[in-house]
């Protein structure tokens, strides 16, 4: 290994808190090396939820706002609202999934077909409260 690896090796080991033998375990798997050669690409990329619809949400998210996470499905919370409705995020984190394997396996995750996902509040209409619709958006840094 030369320097540079043996750097990464190093922060791969503290960020995961792996033993010795957890990071050769790591660093045996070709999968994830070359996950690793990739890290400036997916920094670059960013997954936005957007509000779309809204309609007595009890949340009170309005449409147009956005929920960032990073490529690897973390949640910004800094450039979130300060509530984030947890039942909203149970189908979309779906969506956050499966365009980061997309991300991860060399395909454009703009080319996911569904975008789409909503709470699971059915909305008043038919029994429940309200509910919003989130539409997947992928930035680019």
């Amino acid at each position: 290994m030369d320097k540079s690896e043996e750097r990464m090796a190093k922060i791969i080991q503290r960020r995961f808190g792996y033993s010795d033998e957890e990071l050769q375990t790591f660093l045996n798997d070709p999968r994830n090396m070359e996950l690793v050669s990739r890290r400036k690409e997916f920094e670059r990329t960013r997954f936005v939820l957007e509000v779309v619809e809204s309609k007595g949400c009890n949340s009170n998210h309005k449409v147009g706002d956005k929920f960032y996470f990073d490529f690897a499905g973390n949640i910004l919370t800094e450039l979130c609202p300060p509530r984030i409705c947890g039942y909203s995020l149970n189908s979309a984190m779906m969506m956050i999934y499966t365009a980061n394997e997309m991300l991860y396996a060399g395909v454009d995750p703009h080319e996911i077909r569904f975008k789409r996902a909503s709470c699971f509040d059915v909305g008043i209409e038919c029994g429940g409260w309200g509910r919003i619709v989130l539409e997947l958006k992928i930035e680019k840094q």
